[in-house]
């Protein structure tokens, strides 16, 4: 079972930056191990937001393109990994409740079983 903790939500002005984190901890973490950001916006499924593999390729929403950076520190214990996102120029879209997780295939969502209880973002126009 893996544990994640979602850190650093707020409330910000549009055009505003935000800096999230996540720990990921589990006494056993898979050697393909893609992290990811994911948002869950009110009325909308949850969706991708970026992705980090561990060789730091990263992918991102189109939507967030050129504001979001997304990185990860793996350190040396194999039980804990951290995933950062850092959101600049947000807009009033980017409103959600952002959650991270990882695993081989970001894109299947359904997949997951454990979620943390994310951290919310609010951006006012």
């Amino acid at each position: 079972q893996v544990r994640l903790v979602e850190s650093g939500g707020g409330k910000v002005q549009a055009g505003g930056s935000l800096r999230l984190s996540c720990v990921a901890s589990s006494e056993f973490i898979s050697d393909i191990n893609v992290m990811a950001w994911y948002r869950e916006a009110p009325g909308k499924q949850r969706e991708l937001v970026a992705s980090v593999s561990q060789n730091g390729n990263t992918n991102y929403l189109d939507s967030v393109k050129g504001r979001f950076t997304i990185s990860r520190d793996d350190g040396r214990d194999n039980a804990k990994k951290l995933a950062y996102l850092q959101m600049n120029n947000l807009k009033a879209e980017d409103t959600g409740r952002y959650y991270c997780n990882l695993g081989p295939r970001p894109e299947n969502i359904g997949a997951f079983i454990h979620w943390g209880q994310g951290t919310q973002v609010t951006v006012s126009s």
